[in-house]
């Protein structure tokens, strides 16, 4: 692990070894989450092209040393906010030195992806969406989650992470079929860490009808390539949310080409399934290339 400061935060990062394959791809996490869960895809991929995972800002070990967050109030107007993020990503491109990437990003870190692609068309050359999609605004829904979301934030107590059964829990919560109490371990570690302002504003930030309104009118605007990659059994963003949202790029051609489906995948695609996550990217770089 090696850290860089982004606007006053200690920004946690991974960087594989330089290989002569252009571009470097660069993998953002969702909400709750760290950069380990790339791991068995970048493993699958670092032979071939360099590989970059880091902690969104309050996430992971991407901690504040104690001054905050320094950057501008206006116009992101909350440091927690997609856009924020992204101007993170490319505080964080511009010091490594990377001109030319490809952005994959899950759930959350789908939306920052799409976010950071419409800033910096220069530097970003595609991006692929894991788990990721929305546009729809259904009020008493948004609410509902956005209810639990907090409550969930509340009882991140660290006592927590000693519950009996915890990992096993959160091993079997929100995929297909179990990814083993290892990952239950690493998903309890990251639910209890994350810092509570980053926790509750990532999610609150990014669900507000203006901001799930704004996201379509992004895709729309992109003319880099971007691809959608959903799991069939995915109940957190379940596929027709991830069609809707594909719908608005050029590359969907009415019937859903940038839209690719992972069978008896649950919400955490790059673990349940990474030999077939990182096929997909593969053929999706070659094609590209």
């Amino acid at each position: 692990m090696t850290t860089i400061d982004i606007l006053g935060v200690r920004h946690a990062y991974d960087l594989t070894a330089a290989t002569a394959t252009s571009p470097v791809l660069v993998f953002v996490h969702g909400w709750l989450l760290s950069r380990r869960y790339w791991q068995p895809v970048t493993d699958r991929l670092a032979p071939n092209y360099q590989c970059l995972t880091y902690d969104l800002r309050g996430f992971g070990d991407s901690q504040s040393d104690g001054g905050g967050y320094t950057g501008p109030s206006e116009p992101l107007n909350s440091c927690y906010t997609p856009a924020a993020y992204a101007r993170d990503l490319e505080i964080l491109l511009e010091k490594l030195d990377i001109s030319c990437a490809w952005l994959v990003g899950h759930s959350l870190g789908g939306t920052i992806a799409l976010w950071a692609a419409s800033q910096l068309s220069d530097r970003v050359k595609g991006v692929v969406c894991i788990n990721a999609g929305g546009g729809i605004y259904l009020k008493e829904e948004f609410e509902r989650f956005r209810a639990v979301g907090k409550q969930l934030v509340k009882m991140r107590p660290g006592w927590l992470s000693h519950l009996p059964l915890a990992d096993f829990v959160f091993g079997r919560d929100s995929v297909a079929r179990s990814i083993g109490r290892s990952w239950g371990r690493q998903r309890l570690r990251d639910f209890v860490r994350a810092h509570p302002d980053a926790a509750l504003g990532a999610l609150l930030d990014s669900t507000t009808e203006a901001q799930i309104h704004l996201l379509p009118q992004i895709v729309s605007q992109l003319k880099q390539p971007v691809y959608f990659i959903a799991g069939t059994k995915d109940k957190i963003m379940e596929p027709k949310y991830v069609l809707h949202l594909a719908s608005f790029h050029s590359m969907f051609q009415g019937c859903g080409k940038n839209v690719l489906q992972l069978t008896d995948c649950g919400h955490l695609a790059m673990v349940e399934q990474p030999d077939a996550v990182a096929s997909y990217l593969q053929n999706i770089l070659q094609e590209h290339t």
